[in-house]
């Protein structure tokens, strides 16, 4: 089983929205803080937010409130609903554990001015 597989990216215009997935494999996920990084090209891959196997939730500072992210924890799922989207959101999202371990493929987000 692939440990991630990420899902939802697209290309969307500014100040519109999507919707992230990520199926996570039962192993990885249990008791795990769950997060979302994103890749721009040209630079190195950051952090976007958390979830702790509780609930709470951390997020990087230039997220500002437009993103929100969430788990469930019966089907083993992390989301990212991304709104009010920038040019600059543009990148390869991924999802992993905090710290993270093996990474899947991402899913491509492109923000159009």
């Amino acid at each position: 089983q692939v440990p991630l597989v990420e899902s939802g990216g697209g290309l969307v215009q500014a100040g519109g929205s999507l919707s992230l997935s990520c199926a996570v494999s039962r192993s990885v996920f249990r008791f795990n803080t769950m997060a979302w990084y994103r890749q721009a090209p040209g630079k190195q891959r950051e952090f976007v937010a958390s979830v702790t196997s509780g609930g709470n939730t951390n997020y990087a500072d230039f997220v500002q409130g437009r993103f929100t992210i969430s788990r469930d924890n019966a089907k083993n799922m992390v989301y990212l609903q991304m709104n009010s989207l920038k040019p600059e959101d543009t990148a390869v999202y991924y999802c992993n554990t905090r710290p993270p371990t093996t990474w899947g493929l991402g899913t491509q987000v492109t923000v159009s001015s």
